[in-house]
């Protein structure tokens, strides 16, 4: 009896660290989206909110830590288990970039919102938000569901978000030689796109977590990566 009392707490408290993952993106995805909706629109009030909320993503990044390693002291878990827990350690720390890069996006709102626009380079943007969005959906789902063959598809989806934000440097690229006058929207449009892209690959790796999860391998293959620039913050 004793050994499953232990069993049954050690399961209660792997549910509520799970729990707390999908909360966390949850909230990561609501991010990208308002984000991405605030520069499209010029939003500077929703831009505040997601720079407000993206407090609650830190804190409970903080509190899952807190409570793996909790999990770990006191539960002596098996290698299986150990795995699972190391997991939601390393798919936290991803989650938070994704919103860390989210709040970048927002903080430029207000900066963009007081120049011309430049084409629909905003409507690309927040085109390519969405995708990062939907793979993000996809890799959660694939981690509650231990689904090793939807992790895999979210991984080779992130080309095609390689490939949208590849299009758009060389568009603002283009902008920036027509007109001098588009050179400072255009950087700034164009350290959002990277974000953009960096969060695809956060995504990824919470992906590739999920296999690493379900089958105990890394992804054979190294993920092709379709940026082929060479200049912009890497994040």
């Amino acid at each position: 009896m004793s050994d499953q009392h232990i069993l049954s707490g050690f399961d209660r408290d792997l549910e509520a660290v799970q729990a707390q993952i999908m909360k966390m993106g949850g909230l990561v995805e609501e991010s990208i989206r308002l984000s991405a909706r605030s520069l499209e629109t010029r939003d500077e009030e929703l831009a505040e909110q997601v720079r407000s909320d993206d407090k609650a993503i830190d804190a409970l990044e903080s509190e899952i830590n807190e409570n793996a390693a909790r999990v770990i002291a006191l539960r002596a878990p098996t290698a299986i288990d150990l795995r699972l827990i190391l997991s939601v350690i390393k798919i936290s720390a991803n989650l938070e970039r994704i919103g860390d890069y989210a709040k970048n996006m927002a903080k430029r709102t207000g900066v963009l919102a007081t120049m011309p626009a430049v084409n629909d380079g905003t409507s690309a943007i927040r085109r390519m938000a969405g995708a990062v969005e939907a793979m993000l959906k996809d890799a959660l789902d694939a981690y509650i569901q231990r689904d090793a063959d939807l992790a895999l598809d979210v991984i080779q989806r992130d080309s095609d978000v390689d490939q949208m934000y590849n299009a758009l440097f060389r568009e603002f690229l283009t902008f920036m030689m027509e007109d001098p006058r588009n050179i400072t929207a255009c950087m700034h449009l164009h350290f959002i796109a990277k974000n953009t892209e960096r969060m695809g690959d956060h995504v990824t790796s919470i992906a590739e977590q999920v296999i690493y999860l379900v089958t105990g391998d890394h992804p054979e293959e190294e993920r092709p990566k379709a940026d082929r620039t060479s200049v912009g913050p890497k994040g």
